[in-house]
């Protein structure tokens, strides 16, 4: 492993700590005189590790066409079961708090069921409730669809976390986390390019009820194909009194008290929200409610979002993978600049900010996602590899709390203010300045921390049997 230049947040420049036996699991590399040489234990990887991967990565594919197809109808959804804005983001409140509410009961399953039989029971239930959202007629059966859908998507990306972490070398952990965000986002592309023009052309039954048909198609590969772990890399039968409500109590302790999963949680509720809540409701309507766009060039804009996501996270996977100490920065700079361009734009003393900003207000959140991702590298490193999916389920529930709550407030203010979208999006700021407190509170506790583990896990290495 590279050297241990400790960074400007004190975290570990270079090597692989991010990999889930990177530290007290078993570090992927040996760190003797700076070559890297898989451990027996470091699966290899390669064509196959990527075909069955990829089945997991097309089941969260669609899993996010699901959760944002309301983004871009959510004007329809408000004319179809005459509701107001408050009502109208109680679809996406429900969705996201069924979604954070199921994160850490999921990450138990996946640590102890494995990837396969979660994603499998995950796709039933968001096909399910997709195809149940496409027949509503009511406003609570429209709810009840979206939750059973919400309980669905729970299910999916902590399982390609895992099925990453089963297939691949530790090392690679970073970039394989961000190419899973890639595609989702590539699922948000769908939703704000396929779905939109399916709505308006088809209209709302026959969209909805036709895009249902994707989650029974991944069901059948994934059932045929999906594996959880290549031949000779089983992980060790669970011990005695790994079983039972007081080993889950453990389980969940053990990963909430290191510094580096509660770090990644409030990197992950920072970074997710603001872009979350523009592409999963809000966006269309303040751009064309409160900026006088069309709906072609506001579902351009959400598009540009959804490109410009995929964009950096091929570079912070990157840059992250080659420079651990470049989490931190690239963490806290992404929100400074999604404070700025959002705090340019509400300010702006015209009524309708210029599209040049609003383009600049685009790219930059579509680095949030990718930025979230950074809170599942502070967790890996701090967390053993039989607890990585509860881990996991933690930080992930860090932003889509976030972009739960920022989604009432903003409905809230919106019916409050008279579709004051300018006082309404200000709610953004107050959960920043929240979440960027408590990552500065954590950041030097995680950072010695892992540097302890690290050396820990290097020490062990010299004596695993090459």
């Amino acid at each position: 492993m590279s050297g241990d230049t400790g960074g400007p947040d004190g975290s570990i420049d270079g090597g692989s700590g991010s990999g889930p036996g990177a530290v007290g699991g078993g570090s992927a590399r040996s760190g003797i005189g700076g070559g890297a040489r898989l451990l027996p234990f470091d699966p290899p990887g390669g064509p196959r590790a990527m075909a069955v991967w990829g089945i997991g990565v097309a089941v969260y594919f669609v899993a996010i066409t699901y959760r944002t197809s309301l983004g871009v109808a959510g004007l329809d959804a408000a004319e179809r079961f005459h509701i107001n804005a408050s009502a109208l983001s109680t679809f996406s409140i429900l969705q996201l708090l069924v979604y954070a509410g199921m994160q850490i009961p999921v990450g138990l399953l996946v640590d102890r069921l494995g990837a396969k039989k979660v994603l499998t029971l995950g796709v039933v239930l968001y096909t399910l409730g997709q195809f149940g959202f496409a027949l509503s007629a009511s406003y609570p059966m429209a709810l009840g669809s979206r939750a059973l859908l919400g309980c669905g998507d729970a299910m999916t990306f902590i399982s390609v976390l895992r099925l990453g972490s089963r297939w691949f070398p530790a090392r690679r952990g970073p970039m394989i986390a961000q190419i899973a965000a890639l595609v989702g986002m590539a699922g948000n592309l769908v939703s704000t390019l396929v779905l939109a023009r399916f709505l308006h052309t088809f209209g709302w039954t026959p969209t909805f009820a036709a895009s249902a048909a994707g989650g029974i198609v991944v069901l059948i590969v994934l059932l045929a194909f999906l594996k959880d772990h290549p031949e000779g890399f089983e992980p060790p039968p669970a011990a005695a009194g790994h079983t039972g409500a007081g080993f889950v109590r453990r389980q969940i302790a053990d990963a909430w008290r290191e510094p580096g999963t509660r770090l990644g949680m409030w990197v992950h509720f920072t970074t997710q929200f603001p872009a979350m809540v523009f592409l999963l409701l809000w966006g269309l309507p303040f751009l064309v409610e409160a900026q006088g766009l069309s709906r072609g060039t506001a579902g351009e804009l959400l598009t540009l979002v959804v490109l410009s996501n995929m964009a950096v996270g091929l570079v912070y996977g990157q840059i992250i993978a080659r420079h651990h100490a470049a989490r931190m920065p690239l963490a806290l700079g992404t929100v400074g600049a999604t404070a700025l361009l959002w705090a340019s734009v509400l300010s702006w003393p015209a009524d309708h900010a210029p599209m040049g900003l609003l383009i600049a207000l685009c790219a930059v959140l579509g680095a949030c996602g990718p930025a979230s991702m950074i809170g599942f590298d502070f967790a890996r490193p701090a967390n053993p590899p039989e607890r990585q999916g509860t881990a996991s389920g933690i930080v992930n529930m860090g932003g889509f709390t976030a972009s739960m709550t920022t989604l009432l407030a903003i409905g809230v203010l919106l019916d409050a203010t008279g579709d004051n979208y300018r006082i309404a999006f200000a709610s953004v700021f107050v959960l920043e300045a929240v979440g960027v407190s408590q990552i500065l509170r954590l950041r030097r506790r995680a950072a010695r921390r892992e540097r302890e583990r690290l050396v820990v896990s290097r020490v062990e290495a010299v004596h695993v049997p090459a």
